[in-house]
């Protein structure tokens, strides 16, 4: 297994613009590209030019921005939508028809050998225009594997530089996804990208799965936003990558993930979920004072993330009733209050009393670790004891 040689396809401007609340103006879009590109994204993805006037002028925009990440748009398996794509100057363009029985009764009506001699043509073309050509099946894990395997080597073949496995309706588990993805590795010579939805809450564990088994490139979109529950979240993908080795991603410029999910955030009317991979507010949040305790003697113990290479800090949060003497020791070392070790366990054991009675909060306990440098010891009653 390698994971070092991956790409991310950042797809914020095609997928994620099928977020519900999506609404991006084309200086939104602009904003989103510079800073994906920031971040170091390796690969923009657009929504199609076919999809209205000012998609394909996003298109033409945003292709001319001089931006180190190259820019592709996706698009039907239809000549005239490759023609249209590639005359938006992008460096790429991604082409996609569905193969499941569901897609191929109810959307196009095409079977097999008739996708292959459309994709034929498609690709040729697309090969002929100097730009980077992708070709993916839709629904790929509801469709019969030997057909989509028939599809990809027909394209291989013709030189197509990626064929994509789509989990469009996020059904995939990682075993099965892993499965798929090896055995087209056998299959073809070209890279393999992945799109994974998240429907089923797989979308992170099976672009991961997708990656051990020879996949080359990701799609992924800020926050996960897309379709319904959209796709592998950019800082999830990041988050699980880095979590098995740093170096993994120590290509992207990793506080920007933290720009990145405010921004789209914002965009889309969303507040980012107080769980959510490396920005959620309690991500870096160390409460049980057991956990306190070895974290502030080792971060490791209990982070597998280091919260400073995503430019972000850890918080020991002590204003409640499972707090431990430690953690309270640490911050009165934080707000420069001398208390000795003594001193602080029975401050500790205040404190634990009165969460019991009601919330407490930061501002609270300094005001108590204060007070108890300045003034002497208060008992729960709020008599002084020393």
């Amino acid at each position: 297994m390698s994971l070092e040689n991956f790409s991310i396809i950042e797809s914020t401007l095609r997928e994620g613009e099928q977020f519900v609340n999506a609404f991006f103006t084309t200086e939104q879009k602009v904003q989103i590209a510079r800073l994906l590109d920031e971040f170091g994204a390796e690969y923009l993805e657009l929504t199609s030019p076919l999809a209205s006037p000012q998609s394909r002028e996003d298109c033409e925009i945003i292709a001319g921005l001089g931006l180190n990440a190259k820019i592709l748009t996706h698009t039907r398996c239809h000549l005239k939508d490759a023609e249209i794509a590639v005359g938006t100057g992008v460096d790429g363009v991604d082409v996609v028809i569905g193969t499941s029985s569901y897609l191929r009764e109810f959307s196009h009506g095409k079977n097999i050998d008739e996708i292959i001699a459309l994709a034929r043509d498609v690709v040729t073309y697309l090969r002929e225009q100097d730009v980077e050509v992708r070709f993916s099946t839709e629904d790929s894990l509801r469709s019969d594997p030997e057909d989509i395997f028939h599809v990809y080597e027909a394209v291989d073949e013709l030189g197509v530089g990626r064929v994509g496995i789509a989990d469009t309706v996020g059904v995939g588990t990682p075993r099965q996804i892993y499965d798929v993805v090896s055995r087209l590795r056998q299959r073809v010579n070209c890279d393999i990208e992945f799109h994974g939805h998240n429907d089923s809450g797989c979308a992170v564990a099976n672009a991961y799965a997708a990656l051990e088994a020879g996949a080359t490139h990701v799609d992924t979109s800020v926050l996960g936003i897309g379709e319904r529950n959209g796709i592998t979240p950019l800082g999830g993908l990041v988050a699980r990558l880095y979590a098995t080795d740093p170096a993994l991603v120590e290509k992207y410029d990793l506080p920007v993930i933290g720009e990145l999910d405010r921004l789209v955030a914002d965009l889309v009317d969303v507040d980012i979920p107080f769980n959510n991979y490396i920005t959620g507010f309690s991500a870096f949040t160390h409460k049980a004072g057991i956990h306190a305790k070895a974290v502030l003697n080792h971060p490791s113990t209990y982070e597998i993330l280091k919260p400073e290479d995503f430019g972000l800090a850890r918080y020991v949060h002590i204003a409640h009733r499972l707090t431990g003497w430690n953690a309270v020791s640490h911050r009165a070392e934080q707000l420069g209050v001398a208390l000795d070790d003594g001193q602080v366990k029975r401050l500790t054991a205040h404190i634990k009393a009165l969460a019991d009675e009601r919330a407490l909060t930061l501002d609270d306990v300094d005001g108590l670790l204060y007070h108890w440098a300045e003034n002497g010891e208060v008992s729960l009653d709020g008599s002084n004891t020393s």
